[in-house]
């Protein structure tokens, strides 16, 4: 889930410097279609989304790694 987080922001946080550069990820090439400021939104959701999953699969790596007291 970490990974998986952190491509996430990875693909939402490069679309906005690559939107500058007049450039666009292909996974992320549709997002405009709906008018910019929809796009813009899409990649704030990825950021988000992926922050969130990041944290959550780094909770669960952390609670993995502390041994249970018996």
């Amino acid at each position: 889930m970490q990974k998986f987080g952190g491509f996430l922001v990875f693909i939402g946080a490069g679309s906005f410097v690559l939107k500058l550069l007049n450039m666009e990820f292909i996974v992320l090439s549709w997002v405009d279609n709906w008018g910019v400021s929809t796009g813009n939104g899409i990649r704030i959701a990825c950021v988000v989304v992926g922050a969130v999953l990041w944290y959550l699969g780094r909770q669960q790596a952390a609670k993995a790694e502390t041994p249970s007291a018996q």
